[in-house]
């Protein structure tokens, strides 16, 4: 786990979330591809802050790469959770833009 610094000089600390999601892959018959970087060495995974901000925590397996973190608004979150096949996980407050976002 991870501690990132924002613009705003708050830390963010990965141990600490409320929840987290994993990134969905695809098979492409030689490797697993990341789904939303679409990169087989480019990862994610969505963040739920102990102060209820939604967070993606991204990382390579690119040697030298540093990872980093991008807060999410409620919209952008429901869309990755769609995205990575966590529609049945929406949290409550999220619920409202499953007909939103898809289509």
């Amino acid at each position: 786990m991870s501690k990132y610094r924002l613009e705003d000089g708050t830390v963010i600390d990965t141990e600490k979330a409320k929840d987290f999601w994993e990134e969905a892959t695809d098979w492409d018959g030689r490797n697993h591809i990341s789904r939303p970087t679409g990169s087989q060495w480019e990862h994610e995974r969505l963040y739920l802050s102990a102060r209820g901000r939604y967070y993606v925590e991204s990382w390579s397996q690119w040697q030298g790469s540093i990872s980093s973190i991008e807060v999410l608004d409620s919209e952008q979150a429901a869309r990755w959770l769609i995205l990575n096949d966590h529609e049945n996980d929406l949290p409550e407050e999220l619920r409202s833009y499953l007909d939103e976002v898809v289509e």
